[in-house]
């Protein structure tokens, strides 16, 4: 898989040129990005034929999305003169209850989520009168079709759906600088050149800037009174994302990090299936133990600096998310002076009653990680003891 040959098929597909090299889309960190992540797929992720055919459309996809998006922005200048206004940022690690959090903040009408079937195909932009019947919804949906094939328990896992709140690492992915790619494939070069040179070389930032320029273009027909946006991997890139969004209303979940490895490990090693038969859940471990580890101690390091400013953050326990998620959606509400009305909360415990809670169904095993619990618990102390968060393995 060359990089050049998906960059020709995406502008033979379009028609156009423009990748959005300049600082107006993050600048020209993708070809980087897209660079190391096809070197990192050659070498290490051992797909099987499905994961081959997979990974190539995904990342044609990306490409003609980029080109799109670039060629609407340069057409429709207009799109940028309204702001983003301060988002919502749901940012608790994986497994902490933040999906859930997510889905339930959605079922405010105020609230403007990028959802799955739109983020996928942003083109044309999604239209306010067309918002619950385009036809993309319906074909994003039969996309998740071929996971249920290959994956059948991926559902008792994580929830998928068309017109369900997507996070941030697919829109960061047509810029190729994203976590994604190294949740859904073993690409271990990759996730290194992320974590460290990336952010270091300041691709982390063009990442941002790209997000945004995406959700400008997302809300240019289809507008909302607040952007509600979520993914784990902004705990490791919390100073970036406060330069893109000073003003961002930050909401922090908060589990037991061990149960937070022990669940995302599982998670990875059936997300995986989809690509290759190669799955090790204690490589998968020691392979995200410093994103998922570090990126904890790094949200605490940001309060203590004052990276996260203290009137811009509400914080959440995992058990109080799974003991009560109403009260818990509502503590996000009094804390940042929202108006909660009844029709909110019924859509909320609608929403409860037709979705299967996250992590329903799913048995996992600190043991299947192979990592040892005292160094889990070294590497997180700070983190621990700044937040109060309680042992849930002992």
């Amino acid at each position: 898989m060359k990089p050049q040959e998906l960059i020709d098929t995406a502008t033979a597909t379009t028609g156009l040129s423009d990748f959005g090299d300049d600082a107006l889309f993050g600048g020209d960190g993708w070809r980087t990005g897209l660079n190391v992540l096809t070197d990192s797929i050659e070498r290490e992720a051992n797909l099987h034929e499905m994961g081959e055919m997979v990974v190539q459309g995904e990342l044609s996809q990306y490409l003609v999305n980029r080109l799109r998006i670039v060629d609407h922005h340069r057409k429709h200048p207009e799109i940028r003169e309204r702001d983003i206004t301060p988002p919502i940022v749901i940012m608790g690690q994986a497994r902490t209850g933040t999906t859930m959090l997510f889905d339930l903040l959605a079922q405010d009408p105020d609230h403007r989520v990028p959802q799955t079937w739109e983020v996928d195909q942003p083109l044309p932009p999604p239209r306010t009168e067309t918002y619950l019947t385009d036809p993309r919804i319906a074909e994003a949906d039969a996309t998740f079709a071929l996971v249920d094939t290959v994956i059948p328990e991926f559902r008792a896992v994580h929830q998928l759906g068309a017109q369900l709140a997507q996070e941030c690492v697919r829109i960061t992915a047509s810029h190729f600088v994203s976590a994604i790619f190294p949740t859904q494939y073993q690409v271990p070069t990759y996730l290194d050149w992320l974590l460290h040179t990336a952010q270091e070389q300041g691709h982390v930032a063009g990442a941002y800037t790209w997000h945004r320029r995406f959700l400008e273009l997302l809300q240019s027909e289809a507008p909302g009174n607040r952007w509600l946006i979520k993914t784990p991997f902004h705990c490791w890139t919390l100073p970036e994302l406060m330069t893109e969004y000073p003003q961002a209303l930050l909401v922090q979940t908060h589990r037991d990090p061990a149960k937070v490895m022990a669940s995302t490990t599982s998670l990875l090693a059936t997300l995986r299936k989809l690509g290759t038969d190669d799955i090790d859940s204690p490589t998968l471990a020691e392979e995200f133990f410093e994103i998922i580890l570090g990126g904890l101690e790094r949200t605490a390091e940001a309060r203590i600096d004052g990276t996260v400013p203290g009137d811009q953050v509400v914080d959440i326990w995992f058990s109080d998310m799974m003991d009560d998620p109403i009260s818990a959606a509502k503590r996000v509400y009094a804390r940042f002076g929202w108006d909660y009305t009844t029709e909110i909360e019924r859509a909320m415990h609608n929403f409860l009653s037709t979705h299967v809670r996250e992590g329903a169904g799913h048995p996992y095993t600190f043991e299947a990680t192979g990592l040892s619990l005292s160094a889990v618990r070294d590497r997180t102390a700070r983190y621990t003891d700044y937040f109060d968060v309680p042992e849930e393995l002992t």
